[in-house]
């Protein structure tokens, strides 16, 4: 069993580098729980491969430092769908 968490951990660090992944969006991807995520790419992927958990902790720093960005721009498509939904509605 722990070879194929291994395996795993290898995949996923793959997955968030060819796409430049969230580790939600890995979750998703995968059909696995953030946490599950996180602890394969930061703890099991540093084992198993110290070469490729240095790419995926870049990209995670990236996501990391852009996440506000998205989160902005996620807000502004909620309220930006309430405003349409308020305008359909008065028609």
């Amino acid at each position: 069993m722990n070879n194929r968490l291994e395996q795993r951990a290898v995949i996923l660090g793959e997955y968030i580098i060819e796409n430049g992944a969230t580790v939600r969006s890995a979750a998703k991807k995968f059909g696995i729980s953030k946490s599950t995520v996180h602890k394969d790419v930061s703890e099991r992927l540093k084992r198993e491969d110290p070469m490729l958990y240095a790419q995926v902790k870049k990209v995670l720093e990236i996501n990391k430092k852009e996440r506000h960005i998205r989160g902005g721009l996620a807000t502004k498509r909620k309220y930006e769908v309430i405003a349409e939904n308020k305008k359909q509605r008065q028609r």
